[in-house]
């Protein structure tokens, strides 16, 4: 009888731990990060974004700090960013002005154009995992379209907001916003490269980490 009842506690405290470490999963994803501008903050809070960031850096040979330098320009590392409505007369919310969403603010279009590419058919915008493999991706064609160095975040970052059409148009140069969000990304991607530095090493020693 005794070993019964211990049993039927053990299982219950099972069940109560699973309960528990699901919920702390899923309250850790819900959560903004602490600190945006900090790679190493980003990766330590995030560690499993770290090995997504890494894997698609050397599928497709897209430097991390770049990848990671685009999702904050982006997004600021925010799952359901998308660009905000337009306004009829100022004050009525009407439609949105492109179909951007997710960490990558990947367009629809571009994005099915990835999943057929890819042939993963089930990769959704608003997944870090599959934002950065589509970052790295683009970075790949645009490497591949417009001979743009991997790691030139400044025209890399040009031919992500323009369009490999438009950049190959340079339509950069007389579209000053352009032009300054590439500024902005080349800086970000500066400094998170400079960080993972400092603890990359430790990252990289913590692959076998589950939980």
């Amino acid at each position: 009888m005794l070993s019964s009842a211990l049993k039927k506690i053990f299982n219950k405290t099972k069940i109560k731990l699973l309960y528990f470490v699901i919920f702390s999963l899923l309250a850790a994803c819900g959560t903004t990060l602490k600190n945006t501008q900090d790679a190493c903050s980003i990766f330590s809070e995030r560690y499993f974004w770290y090995k997504y960031a890494k894997n698609s850096s050397e599928k497709y040979g897209a430097p991390i700090h770049i990848i990671l330098a685009f999702v904050k320009k982006e997004s600021d590392f925010k799952k359901w960013a998308r660009p905000e409505r337009t306004k009829l007369f100022k004050i009525i919310p009407y439609k949105r002005p492109s179909s951007s969403l997710g960490y990558s603010q990947a367009v629809k279009k571009t994005w099915e154009l990835y999943k057929k590419e890819t042939d993963n058919k089930f990769a959704l915008r608003t997944r870090f995992k599959d934002s950065v493999y589509f970052i790295s991706w683009y970075i790949k064609k645009t490497h591949k379209v417009n001979k743009i160095p991997l790691n030139d975040s400044y025209r890399q970052y040009l031919n992500y907001y323009l369009g490999w059409g438009n950049y190959k148009k340079k339509a950069y140069k007389t579209n000053k916003e352009a032009i300054i969000f590439a500024k902005t990304v080349k800086k970000q991607s500066n400094v998170y490269r400079k960080q993972l530095r400092d603890c990359k090493e430790n990252l990289d020693r913590k692959k076998y980490i589950i939980f």
